[in-house]
């Protein structure tokens, strides 16, 4: 929803002038400009629009040259003023848009021509994006005085912008104004397709508005109540849903829309894949591929990387593997993304592998690659193969680290028991650490049991972020570990008198299509007595090869029979028991958890896996576990 609205003109001077029209680089076009100053065709001033159209809008657009020849043309018409502004708008350089707008004002002062309807548009979009608001309503004044406040398109631009700049209110009195009108019978009036496209995408606008600001209600109402619905009004809920975190929201919009007579498009397909990589719906994420494929649908370099990136997550990285071998050209995203998905299943050794092709192929590692690998070599413990990475990148690159390489080296540095080391390069960093940061090295003191270190990060995390619920949990956690009740009353008293409740740990499995969600110790799902029972036999069955749950888990003082229980009731243990009740044998099950797997969870899985003969994938908060006969990918370190 960022691009501004044009309509084209009525009349292109590029079919007088076919030796411009033909012309393939800028290169080229300035060799034809330099025999229309020689022969004084320039002076025609459709020859010289007709030149800079192609140096401001082509794809081979210098916008420098483009201002030069627009400040040599004696008297440049309304086409040529609307071509720069709109050239300089639309330009990803930070001072252009500004440009655009005081070029405008020029354009007004000049007696000689006169803005119309193919100027607004782009000044809007010009200060939208500077969020320049009273500017903005000075041009909404001079779209009222040359009496564009009726037109379609100019219209739907002064809404976005009053939209972009936050002011809802003033933009909701344009819409209402301006959108459709009604008969005496209630029925909506169309004046023609024009306007019925219009109307559109100023109901689009309007849903975008809300959805930036975080008015999901208010964006659902007002797309629920569209007379009309066009492929961009469901991308925009749906990219809005995914942005801000509404995963599951963003899954059944997109449901609903193939349930319609709107197919979902290229756009679509790019905005859902986030929504269904964050659930691990698979099944949904390869429906969405399927539908690419057979509807001709380019796989291209961000489609791709998208659909690499759900594979990923959705726990097949050999399915992963394939769309990136299959892509047609690979970028430094793509590769980074491989790379991170490899990283996330703890193929260390594959991840390396990759990011070694990808500096062969000739591609540049970005900063982000660097953060999957030096991600690769912490799932793993490869602890000096990561010191040497980041030095590289430091010292032989020059990037200069941002947050998440610090703290992939903290996580790196923790998990493997360099504990000291790790706080040293928080403490010596040249930016602030961040929460996220301080919490890999307290879950390090919790893995490695340093009780006084991990004191001592929780207080720095209480202090930093007081009202997270992570580092009591974890404080606690490390004091029930060592049997020290008396201090975890005093953690769990400390997080009632602030209000502090813990994350409820949360499982999502997906099964024909569906999303099937478990709280811990959830009874409310429509086969709860199936499911419980399934635990119940599951447990008998643990019991009989001589498991005993590790109740060191459980952070209350209870007796050792309510501790077993308690563990097994864990989200991913109810999952897992739904999945196979419904699964045939042998079908392998995917799970999603939004917490850290526990360790008894991890060793009861690796059971279940060799028991009921299936695989098990589980992807936690920080990696995934493939448990296959009795074993789990990760090989016990995580």
């Amino acid at each position: 929803m960022n691009s501004t609205i044009y309509t084209t003109p009525p009349f292109h001077p590029s079919s007088l002038f076919p030796n411009i029209t033909l012309c393939k680089t800028i290169k080229h076009l300035k060799q034809v400009h330099a025999h229309m100053i020689k022969t004084a065709q320039i002076h025609d001033p459709l020859a010289a629009a007709e030149v800079l159209r192609f140096c401001a809008l082509s794809n081979n657009r210098d916008i420098h040259y483009a201002r030069k020849v627009f400040d040599q043309m004696h008297q440049p018409n309304c086409f040529s003023w609307n071509t720069i502004i709109r050239a300089l708008a639309e330009s990803n350089d930070d001072g252009e848009p500004l440009a655009a707008f005081l070029l405008f004002f020029q354009m007004v002062c000049d007696a000689s021509v006169e803005p119309n309807q193919f100027t607004f548009p782009s000044v809007l979009k010009a200060c939208a994006q500077t969020s320049r608001l009273k500017e903005g309503m000075q041009v909404h004044g001079l779209v009222v005085k040359y009496g564009l406040d009726s037109d379609e398109f100019v219209v739907s631009n002064l809404v976005r912008m009053y939209v972009m700049c936050g002011v809802m209110k003033d933009a909701h009195l344009l819409f209402i104004r301006n959108s459709i009108e009604f008969d005496e019978g209630d029925e909506v009036v169309r004046n023609n397709k024009k306007k019925e496209e219009g109307n559109v995408v100023l109901w689009n606008v309007m849903v975008d508005g809300y959805l930036r600001l975080g008015e999901f209600g208010a964006a659902r109402e007002l797309f629920d109540s569209m007379p009309q619905r066009s492929v961009v009004s469901w991308n925009v809920l749906i990219s809005g849903y995914a942005q801000n975190g509404l995963f599951k929201e963003a899954i059944e919009m997109f449901r609903e829309m193939q349930m319609g007579d709107v197919c979902p498009n290229y756009v679509t397909l790019v905005c859902v894949l986030p929504a269904i990589s964050r659930f691990g719906a698979l099944e949904l994420g390869k429906w969405v591929h399927l539908y690419a494929e057979k509807n001709g649908i380019e796989i291209d370099d961000v489609l791709g990387s998208a659909l690499v990136d759900m594979y990923s997550k959705c726990g097949s990285i050999e399915k992963a593997l394939q769309v990136f071998e299959r892509l047609p050209r690979k970028n430094a995203i793509t590769w980074s993304t491989i790379i991170g998905g490899l990283a996330m299943h703890g193929r260390a050794n594959d991840a390396l592998d990759y990011f070694s092709r990808m500096e062969r192929s000739g591609v540049t590692p970005s900063d982000v690659t660097y953060i999957g690998v030096l991600s690769a070599c912490s799932h793993a413990g490869l602890v000096d193969e990561g010191r040497s990475f980041f030095s590289h990148m430091v010292k032989a690159v020059g990037f200069e680290p941002r947050i998440e390489h610090y703290g992939c080296m903290v996580d790196l540095l923790g998990r493997a028991g360099h504990l000291e080391e790790a706080e040293e390069l928080i403490l010596n960093m040249p930016i602030k650490p961040d929460d996220v940061i301080w919490k890999a090295l307290l879950g390090a003191c919790k893995i490695h049991g340093n009780i006084e270190m991990g004191r001592r990060v929780a207080k720095v995390l209480m202090d930093m972020v007081p009202h997270d619920s992570g580092s009591y949990v974890a404080l606690s956690n490390m004091y029930a570990s060592s049997g020290n009740w008396e201090a975890v009353a005093d953690v769990r008293l400390m997080m009632k008198e602030m209000d502090i409740r813990k994350d409820p740990g949360c499982s999502w499995i997906e099964l024909d299509g569906e999303i099937h969600e478990f709280l811990v110790d959830d009874d409310s799902h429509s086969r709860a007595k199936e499911i419980h029972s399934m635990l119940d036999e599951i447990a008998n069955q643990l019991r009989l090869i001589g498991y005993r749950p590790d109740t060191s888990q459980v952070l209350l003082n209870l007796d050792e029979e309510e501790k077993e229980s308690a563990l097994q009731y864990h989200s991913e243990k109810i999952a897992v028991a739904f999945g196979l009740i419904c699964t045939s044998p042998h079908t392998p099950l995917w799970i999603v958890k939004n917490l850290r797997i526990c360790e008894d969870c991890h060793s009861s899985m690796k059971l279940i896996s060799k028991i009921y003969k299936r695989k098990i994938i589980i992807r936690d908060r920080k990696r995934f576990h493939h448990f296959e006969h009795g074993s789990c990918s990760c090989k016990d370190y995580w």
